[in-house]
C-alpha cells in the first residue's frame, strides 16, 4: 500500500489521473484544466510513463509540429477502482453529499460503487474485513 501511494499519492498526480479518465489526453488541455505549471506537469507525465500507468502517443494537427497525447496504460485504467474508492470516501466523509459526477455503467446507466466481495462475489462490510498474512 505505501509503495502505491508513493507512486501516484501527491495531489497533482492524483488530478492529472482523474483528467486522464476523464478522457483528456493532450498535455496543452491538461494544463488548462488543472491550471498546472508547466514544470510540474511535465515531471508528474514523465514520472507517470517511466512507471508503466501512462504512455505517449504522438500526434500531429494540420498545420503544427508532432506533440504527444498521454494515454492511460492497463496499469493507468486499473487505477480507476482506487480513485473511484477514494471518490467515495471524499463524498462521505469530506463533501458530506455525492460529487458532481459519477461513474455509471456504460451499458445501463446504473451507478457503480466500489465494494469489498469475497472470492464468490459476495459483498463483505468493510467492518469484517482484516488483514492476514498469505497462506495463513
Amino acid at each position: 500500500m505505501a509503495l502505491a501511494a508513493e507512486m501516484v499519492g501527491d495531489r497533482w498526480t492524483l488530478l492529472i489521473l482523474r483528467e486522464a479518465f476523464y478522457g483528456v489526453q493532450r498535455y496543452d488541455d491538461m494544463r488548462a484544466d488543472l491550471g498546472a505549471p508547466r514544470s510540474m506537469l511535465s515531471d508528474r507525465l514523465a514520472r507517470l510513463v517511466e512507471q508503466g500507468i501512462m504512455t505517449r502517443r504522438a500526434y500531429r494537427e494540420p498545420g503544427d509540429r508532432e506533440r504527444h497525447a498521454y494515454v492511460l496504460t492497463e496499469s493507468g485504467r486499473a487505477l480507476a477502482l482506487t480513485l473511484s474508492a477514494l471518490t467515495q470516501w471524499g463524498e462521505a466523509y469530506i463533501l458530506g453529499r455525492p460529487a458532481p459526477v459519477e461513474i455509471v455503467d456504460g451499458s445501463t446507466g446504473g451507478a457503480l460503487r466500489v465494494a469489498l466481495v469475497d472470492e464468490a462475489g459476495i459483498p463483505v462490510e468493510p467492518a469484517k474485513a482484516r488483514l492476514s498474512r498469505r497462506g495463513s
